[in-house]
């Protein structure tokens, strides 16, 4: 079964299923690409990783908005308080002071994995042209690691330090990236910046209710840009992935949609209902 949205499905980030998408999202990215590159370039994926130290509370559980990829460590499960247990009188000092251990959280340590792809001039020397990153959850959080670690990258391609960027933001939760000029009032964004255009970037706005627009993937001169489109290989990875089977639209969507969309979302399902 399709999704009822047009565009991008926002209940993909409201179910805790952006995690397996953005993976295979990624990896159809870099297929695709691959197949269009001239025969002079590369499409490779690439990898950041780092290490944060986080409350137990912070960890992402299932059915949660999640990074990457996340490893934790084992945690000690907090006793039930509706269980039945044995009580003892607590020891006692010599003062008479109760000498009662107290439960405690420890931190946890997770390891984020972060993908992105890269396109690689191979001839007549290898050299990076263009880097495509789709962002995750964590790359939102400010002022989190994932966030700082993600901006230092992002500035020095946009500075025209490094090579052409293209950033997809399919997100609705979480903070917008830093830029000069407003975003456009649209619930995702697509950004494209040429390196000898740097900071100068193009932005186009994307939507759930209609279908996202193509993009076009700079390359090296003399070669020509190629045209990426989005909205299929979302579609496929929905249909394929079953998401209709983890997602139940009669739920509220969070962050949550306005009532005009909501309105509008209810009519979908009823007419497909129908037909």
């Amino acid at each position: 079964m399709p999704s009822p949205f047009p565009g991008m499905d926002p209940y993909i980030e409201s179910c805790g299923l952006w995690e397996d998408f953005h993976q295979k999202l990624i990896g159809e990215v870099e297929g695709t690409l691959a197949r269009a590159l001239p025969d002079r370039y590369v499409a490779r994926l690439g990898e950041r990783a780092y290490i944060v130290l986080t409350r137990s509370d912070d960890v992402p559980e299932k059915r949660r908005t999640q990074t990457d990829v996340a490893i934790t460590s084992a945690r000690i499960q907090a006793p039930d308080p509706t269980a039945a247990t044995a009580v003892l009188d607590p020891p006692k000092t010599k003062a008479g002071v109760e000498n009662t251990p107290v439960q405690m959280r420890a931190l946890i340590s997770v390891e984020f994995r972060e993908v992105f792809v890269e396109i690689h001039e191979v001839r007549p020397e290898r050299r990076l042209v263009t880097t495509i990153e789709v962002l995750s959850p964590a790359n939102k959080r400010h002022p989190q690691p994932g966030w700082v670690k993600y901006v230092r990258k992002r500035e020095a391609h946009l500075e025209g330090c490094l090579a052409n960027f293209v950033e997809i933001d399919l997100l609705r939760g979480g903070q917008t990236m830093p830029m000069e000029d407003d975003w456009p009032d649209s619930p995702y964004r697509l950004l494209v910046a040429r390196r000898e255009l740097s900071p100068l970037c193009d932005v186009w706005p994307a939507h759930y209710s209609h279908p996202l627009p193509e993009i076009p993937i700079p390359l090296a001169a003399p070669d020509a840009d190629i045209s990426l489109a989005l909205q299929p290989l979302i579609e496929a990875i929905y249909q394929r992935s079953r998401y209709d089977q983890d997602i139940d639209y009669r739920d509220a969507c969070h962050p949550a949609l306005s009532n005009e969309d909501t309105a509008w979302l209810q009519d979908r399902l009823a007419r497909s209902a129908s037909a």
